[in-house]
């Protein structure tokens, strides 16, 4: 592993840190890097919930190296198994990842947040798209972007560049809470702590509704969940975990999950 991206795994969680000095901007090579590490992540078995941070405390992530871009690598370069950012475009993960807002989330690097299952970030953070300026278009933006904000606030940012802070992320539900810089890594372990708590397969199971179920319509969603083809939620139903959470419940003690 380069010097760009380091991990620390504990007691379930995997810790990842994005180190290029400057911004934390992402060039091709580093995106594969990063998607290397998140596949490993997604394959497992012990890892439970991943966290991705930025070093420093300016930027989280500025996005697209434009150094990199000036010096010839395409906007549509190879990015790696997870797309850019290592684990938007994942195939077959099935575990929830954290972006731990540190600084400035630009372009890609609020794409990435955007793609994270849940966020945290530091009272300073700030949020913008600023790609219509250089112009080119957020990819992965001009599709999430529209699906979290309202329309006017999403074309604001999508159309003019608007800056969002970290109080209007959280209004917006961009981001799950607000921290003083100091204490970002620690919000972000305490919401992972809860993740590992939970019974895994429930947790994939609930993953897998979601994926499976929120393009289609409510009756839709119901049947498709009934149907027996959803392969995690039929794990969960049939695993010694869905015994072992209600027996704990009346024993009154902490389950044991076995993840089967």
């Amino acid at each position: 592993m380069s010097g760009s991206v380091t991990t620390t795994r504990n007691d379930g969680v995997l810790e990842v840190v994005l180190d290029r000095p400057g911004a934390n901007a992402i060039d091709a090579a580093t995106s594969r890097e990063l998607g290397e590490v998140f596949a490993e992540f997604r394959d497992d078995p012990v890892l439970r919930v991943a966290i991705f941070t930025g070093a420093g405390e300016r930027f989280f992530s500025a996005g697209w190296d434009l150094t990199a871009a000036v010096s010839g690598e395409a906007f549509e370069a190879d990015y790696g198994i997870g797309g850019f950012g290592g684990f938007p475009e994942l195939p077959g993960r099935n575990k929830p990842v954290i972006c731990a807002v540190n600084g400035m989330a630009v372009g890609g690097g609020f794409e990435i947040a955007m793609a994270a299952d849940l966020a945290v970030a530091a009272d300073h953070a700030t949020f913008f798209l600023p790609e219509t300026g250089l112009g080119i278009i957020p990819d992965a933006g001009a599709i999430r972007l529209p699906r979290i904000l309202p329309p006017a606030v999403a074309n604001e940012v999508l159309y003019a560049g608007r800056r969002l802070d970290a109080a209007e992320a959280l209004r917006w539900g961009l981001v799950n809470a607000v921290v003083p810089a100091e204490r970002l890594l620690d919000e972000a372990r305490e919401l992972a702590g809860r993740i590992v708590d939970a019974a895994p397969l429930a947790v994939e199971a609930v993953m897998a509704v979601d994926r499976e179920t929120n393009a289609l319509t409510l009756d839709e969603a119901f049947a498709h969940l009934r149907s027996g083809q959803l392969d995690a939620y039929e794990r969960m139903l049939s695993s010694e975990d869905s015994e072992e959470g209600p027996r704990a419940f009346t024993e009154k003690r902490d389950p044991h999950w076995q993840g089967r």
